[in-house]
């Protein structure tokens, strides 16, 4: 028997919110193509920084003062733990050694990239069963509807020609 991956039906006031994963997503990936090939962590750490201010704490305070106070359930609460997973490790980035840490920032990916998932997979589609249509409406007018442009320079993920 074979499985069909149908696409997950988003409501339209969450989109903006999807299309952030998305980013976060390509985050991840910049990660693991940096790790391949053998990119100096120092490097990789300065990005993770750079997103973390100009993009995921932007994403979290959004979700977690806008669209977490509707609904404070399982759910919600593995989501909130895991923004704090994910901000303890970009706070504590800086401790001596960890720029020679290639698993750290393998293990940090696949954390982003689990929460990502989980949020888009069981986290929306939970909320959008519990949240009546007014209530999602209100809440998607409150989202920045700015989309994340990565203008950081140092591509470390873009294999080079001399590699």
């Amino acid at each position: 028997m074979v499985m069909e991956n149908k696409p997950i039906k988003r409501n339209t006031n969450l989109l903006n919110l999807s299309r952030d994963h998305h980013a976060g997503l390509l985050f991840c990936w910049k990660l693991r193509q940096g790790v391949k090939y053998h990119i100096e962590n120092d490097r990789m750490i300065k990005y993770v920084k750079y997103f973390w201010t100009h993009h995921f704490s932007g994403h979290f305070k959004e979700e977690e003062e806008i669209l977490f106070p509707s609904v404070n359930d399982q759910q919600v609460q593995k989501a909130l733990a895991d923004h704090q997973k994910i901000k303890t490790f970009v706070e504590k980035i800086d401790v001596p050694g960890m720029e020679k840490e290639e698993d750290v920032l393998l293990e940090f990916a696949d954390t982003v990239d689990d929460h990502i998932r989980f949020e888009e997979r069981v986290l929306f589609p939970h909320l959008q069963q519990k949240l009546s249509d007014a209530e999602l409406e209100k809440i998607g007018g409150q989202l920045v509807h700015e989309p994340f442009v990565d203008e950081y320079e140092d591509e470390f993920w873009v294999k080079s020609k001399s590699l």
